[in-house]
């Protein structure tokens, strides 16, 4: 297995300084997030340190130099919007540009391509799993055409009562990972999986590795802090009784998640995803965040 992390968490950053800072730190690769000019403005999204939209040969030579300057490979690329988006401009702007974000991949010969399968929260899982039956098979023979794998993360994108009941990604859970994986039973479909979000959705975080062993295309490590007394004020209908951690200061047991991973054989990638407000006020406190966790999972990863 390889340690890397999400670029999100260094916006103010190039790509070459993200690599060096990745490489002076003792990172092996990063998840390149790919997000287009327009946004969407919300939290950790909007970072762009690979620009897709005019990507050629020309430019992927310079990437590939700047990886092997700096000894760090890149994992994959990310783009996280709402895929089925109930704005149809919105959704077709999102599909649309994770196209271009699959055909840089290509460009650039890397396999994977992570985002959402996106929401329509107003709506019930059956108007969505419909939504998804017209929508994704073509996402996928696209990816498929370019021998591209997209994993697919769990979160499910609730963090206010505007995306109340179902938030903004439909994936996040097994018994909708069965359904989705069922509909399109592709080789190149699979899962970016983050434990975290299992904490949060009272799941257990270790047991879906086994079942879903032959989707892990790529995974997160996000930690996540259930705050129980907040929990037994207002109970699990209501916010504000969770918070995202950097690895090792959440409820997540790494060295369970890490050795259910080596029992399945998982060899990919495990990139730090930081979402710890407690790290997020200044550039030095984030880069900070990321030695912290590169300390607790790094003896777990050789």
């Amino acid at each position: 297995m390889k340690l890397g992390f999400v670029t999100a968490i260094l916006p103010e950053l190039n790509l070459q300084q993200v690599l060096r800072f990745a490489g002076e730190e003792d990172y092996d690769s990063v998840e390149v997030m790919c997000w287009p000019a327009t946004g969407p403005v919300r939290k950790y999204s909007g970072v762009s340190h690979i620009d897709v939209t005019s990507f050629s040969q020309a430019r992927a030579d310079d990437v590939h130099e700047l990886c092997d300057e700096h000894d760090v490979e890149i994992s994959a690329l990310g783009y996280y919007p709402n895929i089925l988006s109930a704005n149809p401009e919105e959704g077709e702007v999102a599909r649309e540009h994770l196209k271009r974000v699959i055909d840089a991949a290509q460009t650039l010969g890397l396999g994977n391509v992570n985002t959402f399968i996106g929401n329509d929260h107003t709506k019930n899982i059956e108007h969505n799993f419909a939504r998804f039956q017209e929508v994704w098979p073509e996402l996928i023979r696209y990816a498929e055409e370019r021998d591209i794998d997209i994993g697919i993360e769990n979160c499910p994108m609730l963090f206010t009562w505007d995306e109340w009941p179902g938030g903004t990604n439909m994936a996040s859970s097994r018994a909708i990972w069965r359904r989705m994986f069922e509909e399109i039973p592709s080789e190149h479909f699979g899962l970016n999986y983050d434990p975290s979000h299992f904490i949060l959705l009272m799941m257990d975080e270790v047991r879906p590795i086994y079942e879903f062993q032959n989707k892990l295309f790529h995974t997160h490590a996000k930690d996540m802090r259930i705050e129980r007394e907040i929990l037994n004020d207002v109970g699990i209908l209501s916010f504000g009784w969770s918070t995202p951690k950097v690895p090792g200061l959440g409820d997540i047991d790494w060295n369970r998640w890490v050795s259910a991973l080596t029992d399945v054989g998982y060899g990919g990638h495990i990139a730090v995803e930081i979402e710890d407000e407690a790290f997020t006020h200044d550039l030095e406190s984030r880069k900070n965040s990321l030695r912290i966790a590169r300390n607790v999972l790094r003896p777990l990863i050789v």
